[in-house]
């Protein structure tokens, strides 16, 4: 069962800027779905209609079976929305934070109440309820934010960017958070990330979006395995020289991408092909300054679909949402 379906969704601003193109796709109930793309993909505008908070300028989605503009409060009953910037409010406790949101639900506290100590508990943060949260940790403040997403008890919960900034050690406390919910409570798991050893580990199914375009949906299995052969790549000196071309002729050598100095080669016998490549680079007097040969991985996808690496946009993101929330703090 689908419980999330969108079928051409477009969203256009000043009547020009296609911010999201006919965008179809389908998320299926109790699964964890990874939308994957660059900053400024179409991310945040498709999650935005999805959520009610803008409307598609056309193209229809349904959200558990509800139209997000015709049935818009039904669909925000029905969901959960974690944000990728901490909204609690730091003058509140932890387990104050929770309450309000559960107000703002229309949730009487007897029953607000319990289920607030049950998320702490699940988030590991039933010995800092009362504490302030301007006293909590990045990763505490992570984990609380989670658990507000979770107070309506929603089917569908969005994750932005669960585990941006946190060190590896919150990062996995995080993960086994996710998997829980979806495996204890059911519950279905839209998320963004721009770590894909993240997407690769906890979801079922990613899509990667790009100008607006949703270009692959599936397993992260399935689209590794669809790549095909190995991943050669070599750094030469000379950036300026491009031997993509004669690459190319090399036997089984399938493909040949050219970024600055580096080459990205996909073969199917990488043992064989890398000496035959490493010849031809040589001959023309170029020097080799690094070589690395490896499986295909979701990172090898999404530089396959995107023409660049996640990874590249990564620590530049981090930074500016670091920017932002000591900005944000800042001002109160």
């Amino acid at each position: 069962m689908a419980i999330i379906e969108t079928k051409d969704l477009t969203k256009s601003f000043n009547g020009t800027v296609k911010a999201v193109d006919g965008v179809s796709f389908e998320v299926r109930e109790g699964e964890i779905f990874g939308f994957l793309g660059p900053n400024g993909a179409g991310k945040t505008t498709t999650i935005n209609m999805l959520t009610t908070i803008l409307k598609p300028t056309s193209g229809t989605a349904t959200i558990c079976g509800y139209d997000i503009v015709k049935d818009a409060a039904e669909v925000r009953r029905s969901v959960g929305v974690v944000p990728q910037e901490y909204t609690a409010d730091e003058d509140l406790t932890g387990i104050e934070n929770i309450l309000l949101c559960a107000d703002l639900y229309g949730i009487p506290r007897s029953i607000s109440k319990p289920r607030a100590l049950e998320l702490l508990k699940l988030v590991e943060l039933e010995d800092a309820a009362k504490r302030k949260v301007d006293t909590y940790s990045g990763g505490m403040r992570r984990r609380l934010e989670l658990a507000s997403g979770l107070i309506s008890r929603p089917k569908l919960v969005f994750l932005d960017e669960p585990t941006l900034g946190l060190d590896v050690q919150t990062r996995a406390a995080v993960w086994s958070y996710i998997r829980r919910l979806k495996e204890e409570y059911s519950m279905t798991l839209f998320m963004t990330t721009h770590y894909l050893e993240e997407a690769d580990s906890l979801c079922d199914r990613i899509a990667i979006i790009d100008h607006g375009k949703i270009l692959t949906v599936g397993p992260p299995n399935d689209l590794k395995e669809g790549l095909g052969g190995d991943m050669l790549d070599i750094e030469v000196k000379e950036p300026d020289v491009d031997l993509s071309q004669l690459i190319l002729q090399i036997n089984h050598v399938k493909d040949v991408k050219k970024n600055g100095p580096s080459y990205h080669i996909r073969t199917e016998m990488g043992e064989e092909v890398a000496p035959a490549v490493i010849e031809v680079i040589r001959g023309k007097g170029v020097h080799i300054m690094k070589i690395s040969l490896t499986k295909p991985t979701l990172d090898e996808v999404y530089l396959e679909y995107t023409g660049r690496r996640l990874r590249e946009e990564q620590a530049n993101w981090e930074d500016m949402m670091s920017v932002r929330r000591t900005l944000g703090r800042a001002r109160t």
